[in-house]
């Protein structure tokens, strides 16, 4: 444990972080999970409705640096793959 009160904060600071961080990967994972159960059901409708919510998840997980710009545009790449795989 720190004696320095700067680095004390620092402590904090760091779990706040790192819990906000990881409320917002688990809720783009069940976000994820939602698109990806409707598409393995075929519900094409709920599919739809869905994509853009879990695309926008995305970015903003992205935006804040929780994941890769890279890795962002890979999840929703394959994501709009299955969506597409749905209509043909």
């Amino acid at each position: 444990m720190p004696n320095i009160k700067s680095a004390k904060k620092r402590v904090l600071v760091t779990e706040k972080k790192t819990a906000e961080n990881k409320a917002i990967k688990s809720a783009l994972k069940t976000q994820i999970k939602k698109f990806l159960a409707a598409v393995a059901a075929g519900d094409k409708a709920l599919a739809e409705q869905l994509y853009p919510t879990t695309v926008s998840a995305i970015d903003s997980a992205a935006s804040k640096g929780i994941i890769h710009k890279n890795n962002a545009d890979n999840k929703k790449a394959k994501l709009a793959k299955k969506l597409a795989a749905m209509a043909a």
